[in-house]
């Protein structure tokens, strides 16, 4: 829904308005369908935990799955109990087009890797109106290489009732039952004759007796043959119905009245979005914002996973006293039962969520589905998922893994958001979301401070690869790793719960206390990211720049001297009051002179600290200005992490000053690396080591326009550092934004940087409009990278095009991202 605005009334709204308020099920039916079910964890019973090869594409189609289903463009219920998709078959396949087909991890160019084109071009939040466009190859795909005249299933099920499939009567329809062909794969008999591939078997081979010549099964497909010259095009009409329907959709389900309905949804569609998208935008923004939003509603995916029934069935008691030994996944969640609508980063490649791809994915949703965003918000911290000890889980590869603490963010943009679109904020939401993070933060604070000293660990934090090593496993010669990332995550985390704090207290005073709870903490970690002189940091003064530091057993540190987003994760850690909240809680303000007074005399830098800007304003930085220009000197420079389209993830100075680290007879090295990963660190499907990525882009955004708010024009920097151009750190902020958004939008000459090198979609006027949205991108050209459809956090491009279109000011847009 468009900022600002209070009231609007379309029929998708009102749709929107009778599934919050459980008039009527508009969500009850989605595109909740994964595009790969094949090689999860959810489906590996193999011994080792190779999920790849235990359940191949291979096995697909003839085997059934245990916790999910999969398909073309498919929608189902949001149990997953009745699922329509497309199969295709173009006469010279060896099989039949029922799923996506990519390569698993040890294969693909970037880990696992998806071999073809769909496109996700248009969603209305209830998905009332669904278009996606899929590009099926008519000769051979390589899979080797790497009512009257209806044709109408009846289908029963004991929760859904009666429903009707619907085809045109061209169309046979094939039945099987979705069971396994144990003998195809394993040399076992098959207890029917008719299972899963028959319908396959039956299409490609001619082979009759597979499908049920009683016209029964728990599968079914109806069979149009067609035949299309160049240029020409047909239509194929189905339609999946409530037995109980009355009038012309009972009565000519594929008759006039489904054009109207047809066109009805497109219209309304367009009429949701034109309240959503800003006038000002051009033609060709507009397309990408909504084929950006497009893209988050089509990723919603029903995602099942019962963790103890799944260790039951590998044989594994989770209290035994064997249990950690048994190389069985996850199996300390024995706890978490999952079954529910998740936005997840990617329905082929990553069909699975995480934690803070999610969280981030909530910021865009909130602009079209509030409801939505703020279920998603609360998922993760319910208690069939949070694990009891706090931790919220990270991925299903392994759960106990650590994600960056994104949703405390997430919550106060959706909150916000909200207040916007209905005059006030959901308190209630906002509390319960607070109430559960405590114990996460805690958490946090007892599992990644193994010294109790507020420098902070956490492994990997999502960047994959960005490190010299592998930052989740044990660290050559004993050491420790105190991360400049984790501990600056760890103040940010503060900042926001202490925002949260503030808010809940306008109307629950006993919140103060918590509001000076977490003012203590960013103080605390505030104090150990800049220590007293000759104490050991992570600041390095001679470079200007924050590093990882390993500490060694015997006190040692040593410096891992990458430029990365690692370093400039601390100057993101500023948030700022406006001088009313200040003026209503005197206790925070009296908490830090207290602080300040009582610990000055070892802490000389406290006496520093920034006092209120001239209007009165006060921040929470982890870095003072003399900093902020030094880090913001290295960040602007085109020739280290400025890019054309971006933030990279590491400096472009590491393609011709590697940085090479020796331990043990041992090298590590790391160099940039501006496309895909030359690592198998993390499967080596993601690359750290210079590519742009949306998300942290936005925490960088947001850092900016804060400290913004705070310095105002007596801060301005040369953009691009050494260009001679003066801008203050909103103008900043507002070029970087600039950049990302150029990544998918026509350039000057008409082409898109997003495309690359890749002629037919820059040239062919068949492809050129149809976006994806990568997971990162290249660090010098902006070509999409990685997994092909993570429109999730990438789709906060959509953000980023609000400002473009002039709806909202960066000040307005990134203030609403956390203050």
């Amino acid at each position: 829904m468009a900022a600002g605005r209070t009231t609007t009334s379309t029929p998708e709204h009102g749709r929107l308005e009778q599934a919050r308020t459980g008039t009527a099920p508009w969500k009850a039916w989605g595109p909740y369908l994964s595009e790969r079910q094949w090689g999860t964890v959810r489906e590996d019973y193999s011994g080792g935990g190779d999920a790849w090869n235990y359940f191949t594409h291979d096995h697909s189609r003839s085997r059934a799955y245990r916790w999910g289903e999969d398909g073309i463009a498919g929608v189902c219920d949001e149990r997953q109990r009745l699922c329509l998709a497309l199969a295709l078959w173009n006469g010279a396949d060896p099989i039949l087009k029922e799923r996506m087909f990519g390569l698993p991890n040890g294969e693909g160019n970037h880990g696992e890797d998806v071999k073809e084109y769909w496109f996700y071009l248009d969603s209305t939040p209830t998905h009332s109106y669904l278009k996606c466009q899929y590009k099926y190859p008519q000769r051979a795909f390589p899979y080797m290489d790497g009512a009257p005249g209806l044709s109408t299933a009846r289908a029963s099920h004991a929760d859904l009732g009666e429903w009707l499939f619907c085809a045109d009567a061209t169309g046979e329809l094939l039945f099987c039952e979705n069971e396994t062909n144990s003998q195809r794969l394993f040399g076992t008999p098959n207890p029917s004759p008719y299972v899963k591939d028959g319908i396959n078997d039956f299409v490609v081979d001619g082979v009759v007796d597979p499908v049920n010549p009683e016209r029964a099964g728990t599968k079914v497909a109806a069979h149009h043959v067609l035949e299309l010259a160049p240029g020409q095009s047909a239509q194929v009409r189905v339609r999946l119905t409530a037995a109980t329907a009355t009038g012309t959709r009972a009565a000519d389900p594929l008759g006039s009245g489904f054009d109207r309905v047809l066109n009805d949804r497109k219209a309304e569609a367009d009429t949701f979005y034109a309240t959503v998208i800003p006038p000002a935008l051009s033609a060709d923004q507009a397309l990408v914002m909504r084929q950006a939003l497009a893209g988050l509603l089509w990723g919603k995916q029903y995602y099942e996973y019962d963790v103890h029934r799944w260790l039951r069935e590998h044989g594994v008691d989770p209290w035994g006293p064997n249990a950690p030994a048994s190389g069985v996944r996850n199996v300390q969640w024995f706890h978490m039962i999952a079954g529910d609508i998740i936005s997840m980063p990617d329905k082929w490649e990553y069909p699975w969520f995480a934690a803070w791809d999610l969280a981030f994915h909530c910021a865009p949703l909130s602009l079209v589905d509030i409801d939505f965003a703020k279920e998603q918000v609360e998922l993760l911290l319910k208690t069939r998922y949070v694990h009891p000890n706090g931790q919220m889980p990270a991925y299903e590869w392994n759960f106990g893994d650590v994600n960056p603490p994104v949703t405390p963010w997430a919550a106060l943009y959706v909150y916000e958001r909200e207040a916007e679109i209905r005059g006030e904020g959901d308190r209630e939401f906002l509390a319960r979301v607070f109430d559960r993070l405590l114990t996460n933060f805690t958490w946090w604070v007892n599992r990644k401070d193994p010294d109790d000293r507020n420098l902070f660990q956490g492994g990997f934090l999502g960047l994959d690869n960005i490190g010299i090593f592998d930052r989740s496993a044990p660290l050559p010669g004993g050491g420790q790793l105190e991360q400049a990332d984790g501990t600056a995550w760890m103040a940010l985390y503060s900042q926001w719960m202490l925002q949260i704090a503030i808010e809940l207290s306008r109307e629950e005073p006993a919140y103060l206390d918590m509001a000076l709870k977490f003012a203590s903490h960013f103080m605390w970690i505030s104090v150990a990211m800049n220590p007293p002189e000759g104490d050991s940091t992570l600041w390095d003064e001679r470079d200007g720049f924050y590093y990882d530091v390993m500490r060694m057993p015997d006190g040692a540190t040593i410096e891992l001297k990458v430029r990365s987003l690692v370093g400039l994760l601390p100057m993101c850690a500023a948030t700022v009051f406006e001088p009313d909240v200040l003026d209503r809680y005197p206790p925070i303000v009296d908490l830090i002179t207290e602080f300040i007074g009582r610990f000055s005399d070892s802490l000389p830098q406290l006496a520093h600290l920034p006092g209120p800007s001239p209007e009165g304003r006060r921040i929470t930085s982890l870095v003072d200005e003399a900093r902020l220009r030094r880090i913001l000197a290295v960040m602007l420079d085109e020739e280290e992490l400025l890019g054309p389209h971006g933030i990279r993830a590491i400096s472009r100075r590491h393609l011709e000053q590697p940085v090479v680290f020796e331990w043990g007879g041992q090298e590590y090295n790391v160099h940039y690396l501006p496309a895909e990963s030359d690592t198998g660190m993390f499967g080596g499907n993601s690359n750290w080591r210079g590519p742009v990525w949306f998300p942290m882009n936005v925490v960088i955004l947001r850092g900016l326009i804060q400290l913004h708010r705070y310095y105002g024009d007596r801060v301005k920097v040369e953009c691009p550092t050494g260009s001679g151009r003066e801008l203050n750190l909103l103008e900043v902020a507002a070029e970087i934004a600039g950049r990302l958004t150029t990544t998918f939008t026509e350039d000057e000459s008409g082409r898109r940087p997003v495309f690359g090198g890749n002629e037919t979609f820059q040239t062919d006027p068949h492809w050129h409009n149809l976006i994806p949205f990568h997971e990162y991108f290249h660090g010098d050209n902006g070509a999409g990278i990685g997994a092909s459809h993570q429109t999730g956090w990438t789709g906060t491009v959509a953000l980023l095009l609000l400002i473009a279109g002039g709806l909202r000011t960066p000040a307005d847009e990134m203030a609403a991202m956390g203050s």
